[in-house]
């Protein structure tokens, strides 16, 4: 690294979130990134929970190599056999109901899509989402976020409403209080109390991350799914760090056995490239295409993104990763259950698949979040060589994300739980 570098980095750079890791990264391979002086650093979570195949895959690194030199880009009207391809790939791999793709760039892009589409579908206007959630920075999906970034804006987007997501690990009104089934139906009368009559969607993901890693109850999307219905309102999940395998199946959504209105993909369907999509039905795609629905952007249907989802769409289920994922998960979490052992500071260990989290806590009677702590040791993880990610939103930096590639082995999976013990302890 050269030494101003940061100093470099600080005076051009606009701030956007997260505070900026001091050094510079030059390089990445597999699980790990490399800073510009030669030091690895395992990356557990796969770049910004997107990298499934691991840094810098031969196959991956080929096909971009191959599209650059050919077919990157093109006129949003024009199509290319990589669009067509990916396409059918993904309805292939998906239940009957979802049948029609939208090729996009970015999460939030891809949700402000299918957000869209549900208003011009059902002529609401209204979106329902979690009080933890994260859709994207747009104007549609910044509306249905509630975990951060709502103040010094002014108005957002009108019509969007939040209800609590449940926790396993903190019970809205504690253990014996009423279930999620029953909190779900109360939440809803809630909704219809507030809402004008319009009301289009509610978006959700399967396991929200940026909320703390809460997994939502089986059976909660099926349930969800008969609210919406009964409503006319449209189901739209968001499977930006869910998909393509990391929960242990393709799509976090199968557990449930329901199939939403509308799916969202991102982050994980380019490996680590700008690639996303919104999927949904023949029907609403028909409806929708007859009252003018429009979301034309310059991106849209780029062949090489295209040409790479595809080759990832090959990978994962050629090598069997979503099944790999679900394996090497119940390793992660054992290992991290060892560590709670260890550690009395650790509170809870939740997941599923691949997507891990790790909540520390004052002491585990009150379940009080132990934000400067958390905050400390994932400073030290980073000095000690690992990468694990907090969310670095205000009282969300005691839940500790953790998303390797599902490429990862067993040993890197040891030697970074041998790290956070580490850095747990020094901390």
């Amino acid at each position: 690294m050269t030494p101003d570098f940061m100093t470099r980095a600080r005076s051009r750079l606009v701030r956007y979130g997260p505070d900026f890791f001091e050094g510079e990264i030059a390089s990445a391979q597999g699980t790990r990134v490399f800073t510009a002086d030669g030091t690895p650093i395992l990356d557990f979570t796969s770049g910004q929970m997107s990298a499934v195949l691991g840094h810098s895959h031969p196959e991956i690194t080929e096909t971009i190599r191959d599209y650059a030199g050919r077919l990157a880009h093109l006129y949003s009207g024009m199509l290319s056999e990589p669009v067509v391809a990916l396409a059918e790939a993904l309805t292939d791999s998906l239940p009957e109901g979802l049948d029609r793709v939208l090729l996009l760039s970015t999460g939030g892009e891809s949700n402000e899509a299918a957000i869209r589409m549900a208003k011009c579908f059902t002529g609401g206007w209204e979106v329902v989402s979690f009080a933890q959630s994260w859709h994207g920075m747009t104007g549609g999906a910044a509306a249905a976020t509630f975990s951060a970034g709502r103040k010094g804006y002014g108005p957002g987007m009108p019509g969007a409403f939040a209800i609590p997501a449940p926790s396993a690990y903190r019970p809205r009104f504690g253990e014996d209080g009423p279930g999620w089934r029953e909190l779900l139906a109360a939440d809803f009368r809630l909704i219809d109390a507030q809402s004008n009559g319009g009301l289009a969607a509610f978006i959700a993901e399967p396991i929200l991350s940026t909320g703390g890693i809460l997994d939502l109850p089986e059976g909660y999307l099926r349930a969800l799914k008969e609210e919406c219905e009964a409503r006319g309102m449209l189901l739209i999940l968001d499977e930006a760090q869910t998909g393509l395998g990391r929960t242990g199946l393709m799509y976090a959504f199968e557990r449930d056995g329901v199939t939403p209105d509308i799916l969202t993909l991102s982050k994980t369907l380019g490996a680590g490239l700008p690639l996303a999509a919104t999927i949904t039905s023949a029907e609403i795609e028909q409806v929708c295409a007859e009252r003018g629905f429009l979301f034309y952007t310059t991106h849209v249907s780029d062949p090489l993104p295209a040409a790479v989802g595809l080759k990832v769409m090959e990978i994962v289920t050629r090598d069997r990763l979503a099944e790999r994922a679900g394996q090497m998960g119940e390793v992660l979490r054992g290992r991290l259950r060892d560590l709670g052992q260890k550690h009395a500071r650790i509170g809870d260990v939740r997941g599923r698949g691949l997507l891990c989290g790790l909540e520390v806590v004052e002491d585990r009677a009150s379940k009080t979040p132990a934000n400067a702590y958390g905050k400390a040791v994932m400073k030290r993880c980073m000095e000690l060589g690992l990468s694990v990610n907090i969310a670095a939103l205000e009282g969300m930096t005691s839940i500790f994300r953790i998303a390797p590639p599902l490429t990862v082995s067993e040993a890197e999976i040891d030697e970074a739980v041998s790290l956070m013990d580490r850095a747990l302890a020094e901390c």
